[in-house]
């Protein structure tokens, strides 16, 4: 909860939508158009729609009107309510591409440059529908929300894991491996928190301990699974045990050959990256629902956002019985709670839904009431102010070394700034 000043530690969203994205969607799309491959113009702008929408929920507000315009060299920041209405625009645009079958529109031909969906266009359109599942159900906290919009957009997306937006690796080096795996070795230092173990081992949920927490954690030498705590680490490692606390990867953090190491759950070198899955949209479409007070449609989505995810870990069905009939989960709509659904969203999401999870934590300004049990750091960046943060400053070596001025109009040079609230979690 705090930043690295003068440094591109944070940046990577925002490269990789101004760069990495960037104008290679607008070469697909003006390439693309002239041979009359709307399946491919329809794939450029859902990913650009992605894009937008990701990185305005991680940065705030963002270059839109002139974006990637020639000989210039200051860019001007537009808020974000212009964002998600950009977000909007290019979701309808690419459904309207998707649909065209005239022209150059082959699965054949686009399946060879797409990794996810082999040139599928049902499965993309569906994609597009979960970005604007997303887009509607952000802004919760607003007057203008709308259940229903996102009620109907998660039934027009996903209905199956088997439509999860994964990105493969082939995970033979670091070049192909999963970011998250034991080869790529960009999880060293971090650790599984006191939080998702008190979620899985019986903590949180009645003292019933969940069948995926072999699955997806890993426990001490000792065999007891153990988590840090924010800035203070193990309070219960009174001898400074460094082995006391395992890697996300399964193993001591003594281990000096990290390609060595096998890995569980996504953090294996070749499992795939998952950028929006089944799971998520059942839970969004459960907490949508539950806001507008339709508890029998939400809980029958907040079961299904459940075993999905334990289809995802690979439970079995004999065991995803067992917990769903268990005091960990409400047996009826009824009694079913908003910290339910949003406790489970957050063990299917751990980690590599990180960047949803945060959308949902600021929505609920990190209530201890929603997330029973969550703690904030107990030491905040001096910078905060005692506040926690709610953004993530725009990129380094781009914004704050050529962008200042502009900078200055939006707050972005105050020392606090990563703490100013964004649009879409405000009233």
């Amino acid at each position: 909860h705090g930043y690295v000043p003068g440094s591109d530690a944070g940046g990577e969203k925002w490269r990789s939508h101004y760069w990495s994205i960037g104008k290679n969607v607008d070469l697909i799309i003006e390439q693309a158009e002239a041979k009359g491959q709307w399946d491919y113009v329809g794939v450029a702008k859902a990913i650009r729609a992605w894009s937008w929408q990701s990185t305005t929920d991680v940065n705030g507000e963002m270059i839109l009107s002139q974006a990637w315009e020639p000989n210039r060299y200051v860019f001007e920041y537009d808020t974000q309510d212009k964002i998600y209405a950009e977000v909007q625009r290019l979701c309808e645009d690419a459904l309207k591409d998707l649909a065209r079958n005239d022209g150059g529109v082959s699965q054949a031909g686009l399946a060879r440059g797409d990794l996810v969906y082999k040139g599928d266009r049902a499965k993309w359109t569906k994609f597009v529908y979960a970005v604007l599942a997303r887009n509607a159900h952000h802004i919760s906290n607003k007057a203008s929300y709308n259940p229903d919009k996102v009620i109907e957009y998660v039934d027009k997306s996903f209905a199956s894991n088997a439509d999860n937006f994964n990105i493969p690796h082939a995970g033979t080096s670091s070049a192909d491996g999963n970011f998250l795996g034991a080869t790529r070795n960009n999880l060293r230092s971090y650790r599984q928190s006191t939080f998702i173990v008190g979620l899985l081992d019986g903590t949180t949920f009645s003292g019933v301990a969940d069948p995926r927490l072999p699955l997806m954690l890993s426990a001490s030498p000792d065999g007891v699974y153990r988590g840090v705590v924010p800035t203070v680490g193990d309070p219960t490692n009174v001898n400074n045990d460094p082995t006391r606390i395992p890697l996300l990867w399964g193993v001591a953090p003594t281990v000096t050959n990290a390609a060595s190491i096998p890995g569980k759950y996504i953090f294996t070198d070749k499992a795939d990256h998952f950028l929006v899955t089944y799971f998520e949209l059942q839970f969004m479409k459960a907490e949508a629902a539950f806001i507008k007070g339709d508890k029998a449609m939400a809980y029958d989505a907040f079961l299904k956002g459940i075993r999905a995810h334990m289809d995802f870990t690979k439970v079995s069905v004999a065991d995803q019985n067992t917990y769903l009939a268990s005091a960990a989960v409400p047996q009826n709509a009824a009694s079913l709670k908003l910290s339910d659904i949003m406790l489970q969203k957050y063990i299917a999401l751990w980690v590599h839904g990180a960047l949803e999870t945060w959308v949902d934590m600021r929505r609920y300004h990190y209530s201890s009431e929603v997330y029973p049990g969550f703690q904030l750091p107990a030491t905040l960046y001096l910078d905060n102010g005692g506040k926690p943060v709610y953004r993530l400053r725009p990129r380094y070596n781009s914004e704050y070394v050529w962008n200042r001025e502009a900078l200055d109009k939006i707050g972005g040079n105050n020392a606090d700034f990563h703490t100013y609230e964004l649009w879409f979690s405000l009233p």
